[in-house]
């Protein structure tokens, strides 16, 4: 036993046991078996005691009796716990009922209702297909995530959880992690952000896509080594994709990431062949760009691209799938760039001057490759393997398991193919399409470079969410 860790002795319903100081009610009752319900809780996350429906009845040592939520409330020695009480019940049920006359059709929040005797709510009911009981376990594991697309706006009965000012949220990864942990399977707070889990993954495949299915590579039609005329990242094949489709009336406009001030990032809406040209390169960032989409669409424009990583083309077919209703003219067309992980701006300059000793804002092109991270100033290169740049990692990315950019019309990247040629993977006939017209060189790609890297990727989200689905209650 830790020197700083105190054995106590407490009694739960008549049980008499030794736990350790500080440890919550509700830790030691699952410990012995003894089952108190909950429905905010998720033993990864900070307790919050939001539905209160772990309520308990404690006695202390002064035969002073409270109900006390069992979630984070610490034990200490001498405590007396009764989880089965008359007065317990009482307000188990008062709780259920609140929560049933707010969410009547959500089936976990009746079934609890039934188990407690309350069938129906004795007062009145808003809104009959609210699912969302503000517990809070979203925005939670959000902030976990190292996100913080959402949280709690508003008071009272007002209150709800959302992106910041109701709108297209820019943060959102599409991770899934607040889907994975809500408890009633909640749609309200998704009308801003945008979670993507595997069974959403394939129904966007299913939309969109069109060719065979690879078990690590998605679906696609061919794949490809490419080397453009274009002088640009690798085989300068994303810019030769854009003007091609630009040519062709693919799309009016493409929203891309240039380079603002030094080394930052920002998203950019091109509109001609030089503004494409003015994006070349990769940039290793997240930026806001997810607003763009609602903001081009309420200018009137239905032919869109868009140029991003996996989580932004998560995101931005999530959004599509949205507005496809309310605009069923609207064509999106996106090439994905694959990617292992993205640097949050002053953390990697800060990083490669501690480490290569060079101003990253002064750099003339920078690449990963072969397990560095390579920045050229001056003609001269400057390199040090990534791994040394992990704390400059944005949020997020570790809990993101895709590389490829799966639900993307085309998927391009330099792993795979020899130096100076980037990998395409052509995922659908929109993406196909694309390639018409365009003038590259063709090479082989080897496949299995790619993959080792797909299924990294994916063993290091498992990984990531396995506290979270292991704290999840039965």
């Amino acid at each position: 036993m830790d020197s700083n860790e105190k054995e106590v002795t407490i009694k739960i319903d008549g049980k008499e046991l030794k736990t350790i100081n500080g440890q919550t009610i509700l830790q030691v009752a699952e410990k012995v078996g003894i089952e108190i319900p909950t429905l905010c809780y998720n033993e990864a996350l900070e307790p919050f005691g939001a539905c209160r429906l772990c309520s308990v009845e404690i006695t202390d040592k002064r035969g002073r009796k409270k109900i006390v939520t069992s979630c984070n409330y610490p034990v200490f020695d001498g405590l007396v716990v009764e989880t089965k009480s008359e007065k317990v019940f009482n307000t188990r049920q008062m709780l259920l009922e609140l929560l049933l006359a707010r969410c009547p059709n959500v089936k976990k929040i009746q079934d609890l209702a039934r188990e407690y005797g309350v069938k129906e709510p004795s007062f009145f009911v808003g809104d009959p297909e609210e699912d969302c009981i503000l517990c809070g376990l979203c925005s939670r594991v959000c902030e976990k995530v190292g996100v913080s697309a959402i949280n709690f706006a508003n008071r009272g009965i007002e209150r709800e959880v959302t992106a910041p000012y109701h709108t297209i949220s820019d943060d959102c990864v599409g991770c899934g992690a607040c889907a994975i942990v809500c408890p009633t399977d909640s749609k309200r707070l998704r009308e801003n952000t945008y979670p993507m889990l595997e069974d959403d993954m394939r129904e966007a495949e299913e939309q969109f896509l069109q060719g065979k299915r690879h078990e690590e590579l998605g679906v696609y039609q061919e794949i490809f080594a490419g080397k453009s005329s274009i002088s640009g990242q690798d085989g300068g094949m994303v810019t030769a994709l854009l003007l091609s489709g630009f040519r062709k009336g693919l799309f009016d406009v493409a929203i891309v990431v240039r380079r603002s001030s030094g080394y930052q990032a920002e998203a950019f809406i091109a509109e001609s062949a030089d503004d494409i040209l003015s994006a070349k390169g990769t940039k290793y960032s997240r930026v806001k760009m997810m607003s763009k989409i609602g903001e081009l669409v309420e200018n009137g424009k239905r032919k869109i691209a868009l140029v991003g990583t996996p989580c932004e083309i998560r995101t931005g077919r999530r959004i599509q799938q949205q507005l496809l209703s309310k605009y069923p003219d609207l064509e999106i067309t996106i090439v994905g760039l694959f990617c292992f992980e993205a640097f949050d701006y002053k953390k990697l300059k800060d990083t490669t001057k501690r480490i290569l000793d060079v101003d990253l804002d002064k750099a003339e092109k920078t690449q990963i490759h072969r397990g560095k991270f390579i920045v050229d100033i001056d003609g001269q290169e400057h390199s040090a393997k990534i791994k040394e740049f992990h704390d400059a990692i944005q949020g997020g990315c570790a809990y993101c398991n895709d590389f490829v950019g799966r639900i993307a019309d085309v998927s391009v990247g330099s792993v795979g193919s020899k130096e100076g040629f980037s990998t395409v993977i052509v995922r659908s006939n929109r993406g196909k399409n694309l390639l018409e017209n365009v003038d590259f060189i063709k090479g082989e790609v080897v496949k299995e470079d790619i993959i080792r890297l797909v299924n990294f990727k994916k063993n290091r989200a498992e990984k990531s969410f396995a506290p979270i689905l292991k704290g999840k209650p039965n």
